[in-house]
């Protein structure tokens, strides 16, 4: 397969103050669990000191090449694998590793991804309406589309998209999908756009922005595994080490801050008890209680960076 991106145009999200939480120890071990084209990783192996280890995962294999290439000169310190976050333990258990100073989740979609990757991601694009991030994957969004009952899909897009007219995009999917299948991204976009009339400002986004994520999220599991991610990831870290995350919807900040709350050892006891109940030892402390958002002056050049929010919690 060509390349048809350079990751070397890739702008990494809010890249320094992702470095300065995640790297505490240039000798230590550190995982960027969605390595994409490499812009994270790349900054943190300059400060890696020769016996430092940087280990990306990433379900994409395109991507994986990407990231391969941007990050060659650092050799031995860098080692990826084509492996889904969720199942880090696994993969550091097979490398013999017991714990890692730093993980990183960047869980927005990259430039390749978006524009170079044919799969649909795009609404302004004419590709197969296909989404998924491991082209292995059983499952693609034309599936969904065209096969998902009206109130399965309403429902999809209610949960995952937090689409408030997902009954009529549902009605009108299914409308459509009797002339012949959706198959294409430009397709669908489009007749969303019909339904979905919202005021037009300037940098608004696009009406069909909830139904694709909604049909991104399902495609890939993307929810499940974070989730089963964030059940893990506590015993993974060493302590000091610190778990970073950069989220872009509220479907995955929620889970992020609630999972932080909760190993923080907030407790959950009503007010009237005169004495707590929870007695929980907390497992990691939030580095900063509220998430951190970008610079005017980021959003203002890299427009894609306006939706993401930063969380930073460190093992105790």
């Amino acid at each position: 397969m060509t390349l048809t991106a350079d990751p070397f145009l890739h702008r990494p999200v809010m890249l320094r103050e992702v470095v300065a939480m995640w790297l505490t120890s240039p000798a230590g071990v550190y995982v960027d669990g969605t390595v994409g084209m490499g812009g994270h990783s790349e900054a943190v192996c300059r400060s890696l000191s020769p016996r430092g280890l940087l280990i990306g995962l990433d379900k994409d294999e395109v991507a994986l090449r990407m990231s391969r290439q941007r990050l060659s000169p650092f050799g031995k310190r860098v080692h990826l694998v084509k492996e889904s976050f969720g199942r880090l333990d696994r993969v550091l258990e097979g490398l013999g590793i017991e714990g890692v100073n730093g993980v990183l989740l960047d869980l927005g979609m990259s430039t390749y991804q978006i524009e170079g990757s044919g799969r649909g991601f795009s609404f302004s694009r004419d590709e197969p309406l296909d989404m998924r991030m491991d082209v292995n994957g059983e499952e693609r969004a034309s599936d969904l589309v065209n096969n998902l009952p009206a109130k399965a899909l309403e429902k999809l897009l209610r949960a995952y998209g937090e689409e408030r007219q997902a009954r009529a995009v549902s009605r009108a999917i299914e409308t459509e999908r009797r002339k012949g299948p959706i198959d294409s991204s430009m397709a669908l976009a489009n007749l969303v756009a019909s339904v979905v009339r919202r005021p037009y400002r300037p940098g608004a986004r696009h009406p069909a922005t909830r139904t694709f994520q909604a049909l991104r999220i399902a495609v890939n599991r993307e929810l499940d595994t974070l989730g089963a991610f964030l059940k893990k990831v506590p015993s993974l870290l060493l302590q000091g080490g610190r778990l970073v995350v950069l989220s872009y919807h509220s479907l995955e900040d929620r889970m992020v801050k609630q999972a932080m709350i909760d190993w923080e050892g907030g407790c959950r006891c009503p007010p009237e008890f005169p004495v707590c109940r929870c007695r929980r030892a907390p497992l990691l402390r939030r580095v900063h209680k509220k998430g951190i958002k970008p610079s005017a002056e980021e959003t203002e050049t890299n427009p894609r960076a306006r939706s993401a929010i930063l969380r930073t919690a460190e093992r105790i």
